[in-house]
């Protein structure tokens, strides 16, 4: 575990806070200090944007539910190889053991780690993702929280060993109560976003035919052999002449797509990872799981009538009953030796999204056992909605055929709390940005009756969020 210590520009809020923080510079083995308050009529867009040019971090559940926010980096969490889930696990545990929590039986309050994994175990960070590791989370040292209403605003610190935390808890707490009122006097302004220019470059470095021979490929192996499903992507990449305005592409995000679950992963100012994504791969709190079956696409109507027709089409599919089948299959596998009580529709639905439409079967579970989200995560990843079926030919497979890494792209991003339950989105419908320049991925699932002019204008669908939040309508 990496522990970056305390530094003005992580707070930024004034000279006693500042005193404060050089009193608080801490070695790796200190000890976690939490301290929340209430914090009524304090924005989350206003929040971010006055961390412009640090680390910033953010997670919003669909329709209306929880919103978290961060910034700063209290301690930072990274982990390499097979072993990753459970190095974080180790390593979160650690972090939270004695941690001084005044307020933990408030559900808002308290610490938060943010992160994610890599799509694959053997991940090395490439020129894309080069500041990424297959794992990492990061406690922030400001916490946003807010659901129903209620809001609360969270400073986490890590005092050195010998330091007693009842000693340090009302300067803290006058810390923390600084900053509020700062965000609170900030609340009615809204943020300022910069109007992204045009591109100076748009570029689709896979042309058609070389995704009809990667498409034609991987159904000739599937009609051949064991492999049902593979899932593979192609990637946009767009350079601009200033800095990406992700402050404003997150706002359109959460506009546009309040159904779907948006974050922000930002480890180094202006080299973010965001989107919106539909699909939720898991959360657990305690003994109580969540998660989907997500998978089958058809776009949506420009008439109720229309949308109608097109949700009758993607339900009467033979390919796309057989794919979201398979992804459905493999999570119940999965959890049945895991659960208690699994609760699977026998027939999906259709989740309407603000463009497109999918196949959809909710999942719930009682566990046998509350040990947190990150075991199950590690079992769950990657779905075949993700990655195929089954899992050990399609990674591979995966790995071969396409020609730029994923990164994070398909991979599980989201949160955990001090109890090590949390929740995590597959990032996809996402961006990753390095200053001036960005990459959008989008994928569609693959099996033998697949046809690549369909898979290829499926990509095209589920490019345009992102497209459309950098300001690339007709990207």
């Amino acid at each position: 575990m990496k522990q970056k210590r305390l530094e003005s520009r992580d707070w930024r809020v004034g000279e006693n806070e500042q005193s404060l923080i050089s009193d608080l510079q801490s070695p790796i083995n200190g000890r976690l200090l939490s301290v929340s308050i209430p914090a009524p009529g304090v924005d989350t867009a206003v929040f971010l944007h006055q961390a412009l040019g640090q680390e910033r971090f953010f997670w919003s559940e669909a329709n209306g539910g929880l919103t978290l926010a961060g910034f700063g980096i209290a301690a930072d969490l990274s982990a390499w190889g097979q072993d990753r889930f459970s190095q974080i696990q180790a390593q979160a545990q650690a972090l939270f053991a004695d941690a001084v929590i005044p307020d933990a039986s408030q559900p808002l309050a308290g610490p938060r780690l943010f992160g994610g994994f890599s799509f694959i175990d053997d991940f090395t960070p490439d020129n894309t993702w080069s500041i990424h590791y297959p794992a990492q989370f990061i406690l922030p040292h400001y916490q946003l929280a807010q659901h129903n209403g209620e809001s609360w605003l969270t400073l986490n610190a890590i005092l050195p060993p010998d330091e007693a935390p009842e000693s340090l808890l009302p300067e803290l707490q006058a810390a923390l109560q600084t900053r509020l009122t700062l965000l609170q006097n900030a609340a009615t302004v809204s943020p300022v976003h910069l109007v992204t220019p045009s591109p100076l470059h748009l570029h689709y470095p896979m042309s058609y035919d070389d995704w009809a021979a990667m498409i034609n490929h991987a159904t000739q192996t599937m009609r051949r052999g064991p492999l049902n499903k593979v899932v593979l992507s192609r990637v946009c990449e767009i350079r601009y002449a200033q800095k990406v305005d992700v402050d404003g592409a997150l706002a359109y995000l959460n506009a546009a797509y309040p159904d779907c679950y948006r974050f922000l992963f930002e480890p180094r100012p202006f080299h973010a990872f965001y989107g919106a994504t539909p699909e939720l791969i898991v959360g657990v709190n305690g003994r109580s799981l969540t998660t989907m079956g997500l998978a089958g696409s058809i776009g949506r109507g420009k008439t109720p009538a229309e949308d109608d027709a097109l949700a009758q089409e993607l339900i009467n599919s033979a390919k796309n009953q057989h794919e979201h089948a398979l992804v459905v299959q493999s999570i119940r596998r999965r959890l049945e030796p895991l659960t208690s009580k699994l609760t699977i529709p026998e027939q999906p639905g259709i989740l309407q999204l603000g463009y497109i439409q999918h196949l959809y079967t909710p999942i719930q579970a009682v566990l046998k056992q509350a040990d947190g989200v990150l075991p199950i995560l590690q079992n769950l990843h990657p779905t075949p909605a993700l990655g195929g079926q089954p899992r050990e030919l399609a990674m591979p497979f995966i790995s071969q055929a396409e020609p730029v890494p994923r990164g994070w792209y398909g991979a599980p991003v989201g949160w955990l709390d001090h109890h090590l339950d949390g929740a995590f989105g597959v990032a996809i419908r996402s961006a990753i940005t390095q200053d001036r320049r960005v990459w959008l991925y989008a994928g569609a699932g693959i099996v033998a009756d697949s046809d690549p002019q369909a898979e290829w204008d499926e990509t095209a669908l589920k490019f345009r969020p992102m497209l459309n939040a950098l300001g690339m309508v007709n990207g």
